[in-house]
C-alpha cells in the first residue's frame, strides 16, 4: 500500500488505469454470476473486485489535489473496464436462452429434425400468421454458449425464419444437454 503511495507521474496513471479497468471488467462479471444465481463465484467476485477498488480509490485520492491526472486515469480505467467485462460476458455466456423460431408449416420439422440431429431440444406448436398462413413455431431451450451454434442451423436450413431470443432464469424438465 505504501508502495502505491509513493508513486507519481506516468507509472502511478498506469496502474491506476489498469488495476481500474480489472476492478471494472470483475465487477461486470461479477454482477451476471449473481443475476444467474451463481452465489458461490459472485461473493469470490465480489471480494476480489472490493480488494482491488480499495487499492485504486486509496491511491488516487492521496494527494489529489496536487496530482489531477489521478482522475483522468481512474476515468478512464472504468470506461475500459466496462467494455471489456462485457466483451468477456459474451465469451464466457453464462446461464439459459430459449429461441422462438418461427416458420413455414412446411419447414418446421424440417428444421426441427436438424437442431434435434445437433442435440437441441426442439418443441414444435402450431400457429397461424398474417392472412391465416400457417406457421410452425420451434421452442428450444439451451445454453447461451450454443445460441451461435442454434442461429447459424436455423439460418442455413431456413434463411427466412424469424427468430427471438429471450434470457432465461431457470428451466425445469426438458431436455438440454450438458
Amino acid at each position: 500500500m505504501e508502495f502505491l503511495m509513493n508513486l507519481s507521474g506516468p507509472v502511478l496513471y498506469i496502474i491506476i488505469f489498469i488495476a481500474k479497468t480489472i476492478e471494472v471488467s470483475i465487477s461486470t462479471i461479477r454482477l451476471v454470476y449473481v443475476n444467474k444465481g451463481e452465489r458461490i463465484k459472485g461473493a469470490v467476485l465480489g471480494f476480489v473486485e472490493v480488494m482491488i477498488w480499495i487499492l485504486v480509490v486509496s491511491s488516487v485520492l492521496h494527494n489529489i489535489t496536487d496530482d489531477p491526472f489521478k482522475i483522468f486515469a481512474y476515468a478512464a480505467g472504468f470506461s475500459l473496464g466496462n467494455y471489456l467485462g462485457v466483451s468477456i460476458e459474451s465469451k464466457i455466456a453464462v446461464g439459459l436462452a430459449s429461441i422462438q423460431v418461427v416458420v413455414s408449416e412446411e419447414d418446421g420439422d424440417k428444421l426441427a429434425d436438424v437442431l434435434r440431429d445437433h442435440e437441441f431440444g426442439v418443441t414444435i406448436i402450431d400457429g397461424k400468421g398474417k392472412d391465416d398462413s400457417k406457421k410452425d413455431l420451434l421452442f428450444i431451450q439451451l445454453k447461451r454458449k450454443k445460441i451461435p451454434a442454434a442461429i447459424k442451423l436455423i439460418k442455413e436450413t431456413d434463411p427466412k425464419a424469424y427468430i427471438s431470443i429471450n434470457d432465461v432464469k431457470s428451466i425445469v424438465g426438458g431436455f438440454i444437454k450438458k
